[in-house]
């Protein structure tokens, strides 16, 4: 599995524990490779496990090529650079100079840079920002963060967006915001659709070449902020993590996150001077969804008696290699991360499996177990069927496990793989019983809760869910606590919608937790120089974050 979600994927909590693994810790550029190469030669070469990909760059659809590769951080700039690792740091203004806030978070007003330009060559003004933003306001599919705005307004060089409730909890998703150019999105009968085979953006590159396997970037000669060393940007699409896992071995790839069952074996001991790895993590998790609009998984006590038999230790040491942090509460908030959020009912909670006690929840619902096979309240036999890509070998050896863990309870499952594009394609409109998926990422568990249990962005099957509750799930309570969450305007109104929505993660189990999401990287140091480290955090290291860009920008050859 590889870490996809940039639109999914918010800005982390400056009390995350940034974990660097042993073997990324020491110094990223002390072993530049002193005869150059592809860093010579101006040549970056990144690479996901993703298979097949579809010629799409339209930068706001979350199952584009250019966002499952992670190239359209390249083509669109945002307006303001925040660091994903250090969520509550002010971003570096980028095709703004300026933001203010107002109001309660109700109001904000962006001062453009004068210089900004697209690669055509047209200047970038307030009115391509304005734009934007109306586009998104008029079309809720590209509307990714699922903004409510209200007012946008031109006032000179300026653009002023208000809003009618306040944006606390979405302040770095607006400033982030992908900014495109009026004169040509303009002329677009259908944006929500258009696969924009042809991008134009403010950013350093322009998609010279795109094929199912690769696609390459040229850099634009004319950018505004400046030359870049690195002149082409190669982004292969492998078929699963073992072809990934290769590549980066063998050096074709320098740039990637790809789970590695043995990283030690298998990368870094494949050239231990530059192979290096990175894995700072936040309060995002992975998660076995359930589809709650399908019978039987409309009910909660089943949800719940499934979440208390995980093995969660065993899905950390043997479907995640320890990479990604063990999920211990049931509250799913990461720790020690997350430590400050938890109501005190949960503190000392654990996620130890618990048979006999998810038997008696079943038993009191009228579920019944008759000859091993666990059967609903109207006497039909509990089956389903997990789904996830072929090829991301750490979901579906957790997808084994919990099959294992649930037949305990009498459940029979079966997993069924499909290619990536087809899965993401189901999980967004609602074609599945359960899988495993990651959630949003924020710097409070707000994000994840949001992603997960949103009545606002609940979308009926068959109708495509770009903002997240792909489990269907709906809870008036959890809508409720959420928008009072956003809305407070002290601690105390927060901390007690927080402790509510974590009940209701706990006794309703939309989604059994099963790993903390970390957004980090292997990367090679032998052409290139200036990534991103444990000493110095300055951006994700992920090549799918919106601070990609801002790494490639700081990249100079190995000498």
């Amino acid at each position: 599995m590889s870490v996809r979600r940039r639109h999914t994927l918010r800005a982390l909590s400056v009390a995350t524990a940034v974990v660097a693994l042993a073997a990324g810790c020491s110094s990223a550029n002390s072993g530049a490779n002193k005869s150059g190469g592809a860093g010579a030669s101006g040549v970056l070469t990144l690479g996901k496990p993703d298979g097949p990909q579809t010629n799409n760059s339209n930068p706001f659809l979350a199952t584009s090529a250019s966002a499952t590769l992670g190239y359209r951080v390249m083509i669109y700039e945002p307006l303001v650079m925040t660091n994903q690792i250090r969520p509550t740091d002010k971003g570096d203004p980028w095709l703004a100079t300026d933001w203010a806030w107002e109001d309660n978070f109700r109001k904000v007003t962006f001062t453009l840079d004068e210089r900004a330009k697209w690669a055509d060559g047209k200047p970038l003004t307030a009115a391509d920002v304005a734009y934007t933003f109306e586009l998104l306001k008029k079309h809720p599919a590209l509307n990714g963060n699922g903004i409510p705005y209200d007012g946008i307004a031109v006032d000179g060089k300026k653009v002023v967006l208000t809003f009618k409730e306040s944006q606390f909890v979405n302040q770095n998703k607006i400033i982030t915001t992908y900014v495109v150019p009026k004169h040509i999105w303009e002329k677009v009968e259908n944006p929500e659709t258009w696969p924009n085979r042809n991008p134009v953006g403010s950013g350093p590159y322009k998609l010279k070449t795109f094929t199912p396997q690769t696609t390459t970037l040229t850099a634009t000669p004319s950018y505004w902020k400046g030359e870049t060393k690195v002149k082409e940007l190669r982004y292969t699409a492998y078929n699963d993590n073992s072809a990934a896992t290769t590549a980066l071995a063998n050096g074709k790839v320098e740039w990637s996150f790809v789970f590695m069952p043995d990283y030690k074996q298998l990368y870094v001991a494949k050239d231990p001077e530059n192979h290096k790895l990175w894995f700072p993590s936040g309060l995002g998790i992975h998660g076995l969804w359930f589809n709650t609009a399908r019978k039987p998984f409309d009910n909660p006590a089943l949800r719940k008696a499934m979440a208390m038999v995980v093995d969660r230790n065993a899905i950390h040491v043997q479907a995640e290699a320890t990479l990604y942090p063990e999920i211990t509460n049931p509250t799913g908030i990461p720790l020690p991360a997350g430590e400050p959020f938890l109501a005190p009912e949960y503190k000392s909670a654990s996620t130890e499996p618990d048979v006999a006690g998810a038997k008696k929840i079943l038993a009191d619902a009228g579920f019944t177990l008759s000859g091993g096979v666990l059967k609903d309240p109207g006497g039909k036999p509990v089956t389903l069927t997990f789904t996830d890509p072929a090829g991301w070998n750490d979901y579906i050896t957790g997808l084994s496990i919990i099959k294992d863990n649930i037949k305990q309870l009498g459940i029979e499952a079966k997993v069924k793989t499909q290619t990536a594009e087809a899965w993401g394609n189901d999980v967004a409109t609602g074609n599945f019983d359960a899988t495993l998926h990651w959630t949003n990422s924020g710097a409070t568990p707000y994000d994840m809760y949001q992603n997960i249990m949103d009545g606002a962005i609940l979308q009926p099957i068959g109708k495509s869910s770009q903002l997240g509750n792909f489990g269907r799930f709906k809870s008036p309570e959890a809508t409720a606590a959420l928008k009072e969450y956003a809305n407070a305007s002290d601690d105390a109104t927060r901390t007690k919608a927080m402790n509510v929505l974590q009940k209701i993660m706990v006794e309703q189990a939309p989604l059994i937790p099963t790993a903390a999401a970390p957004i980090g990287a292997e990367y090679s140091t032998k052409n290139w120089v200036g990534w991103p480290t444990e000493e110095d955090p300055y951006a994700a290291p992920q090549h799918t974050q919106p601070d990609a860009l801002e790494i490639v920008l700081n990249l100079k050859p190995a000498k």
